[in-house]
This record gives C-alpha cells, structure tokens and sequence, in this order.
C-alpha cells in the first residue's frame, strides 16, 4: 500500500471518528419532563437547568476538545517528516486533553452544587 492510500485511509477513519464523537458523547436519554411545567421547588429548577442548558454545552465542549485532539493526532501522524507540522500536531493534541480536562472538572464541580443544594433544599 503507497505512503499516499495509507493517508487517505487514517483521514477517512479519522472523520469517521470526528463525525460519530458528538452523536455518541450526546446519546443519552433525557428525562420526561415537560419543560412548561413550572418548577415545584428550587431543587427541581437546578436540576432542570443542569439538565437541558449546563450538560448539552459541556458535552459540545468536550466534544470539540476531542475533535481537536484527534485533529492533531492526524497532523502528527500524517506528517511524520515535517518537523513543523509535528509540533503543530503535537500542541493540537496538548490542548484537546487540556479542553477535555477543563470539561470534566466543569462537569463534576456541576454535579458538586447540585448535590449540595439537592441536600439543602431538599
């Protein structure tokens, strides 16, 4: 197989990945709530909040962390004799980990208040 049909398979398998990453990092059920119904007490208004506004933007986020790093892994792989395309690649990868790291924490801080005003409130 020719150096050029080896690049041409890692970027088709890598927009695969790209493509499929959002689908399956927002695949989760919501629950059945009607979103007209006004909130029985503060608890139910976090928990709605977290639910349809906080969680959708963390999940795009760390989705887009990850498009990033595996948009670097393609430049570093794909470009392993230009020393500059490398380090491009490299600090590509550096700062999609760094973004999904960032999303996580958010994430837990999240579910920090959460618990916390679930079990003052409620």
């Amino acid at each position: 197989m020719s150096l050029l049909c080896k690049k041409a398979s890692l970027v088709r398998g890598s927009l695969l990945v790209l493509l499929g990453a959002p689908f399956i990092a927002l695949a989760q059920d919501l629950p059945l709530v009607e979103i007209t119904d006004p909130p029985a007490n503060a608890t139910d208004l976090v928990n709605r909040i977290s639910t349809f506004v906080l969680n959708p933007i963390i999940y795009v986020l760390f989705a887009a962390a990850f498009v990033v790093f595996i948009w670097g892994l393609v430049q570093f792989v794909a470009n392993l004799d230009n020393e500059e395309a490398r380090s491009t690649g490299g600090k590509h990868m550096l700062w999609g980990i760094i973004g999904m790291a960032i999303m996580a924490g958010v994430g837990g801080i999240m579910n920090i208040i959460q618990n916390t005003i679930t079990q003052i409130g409620g």
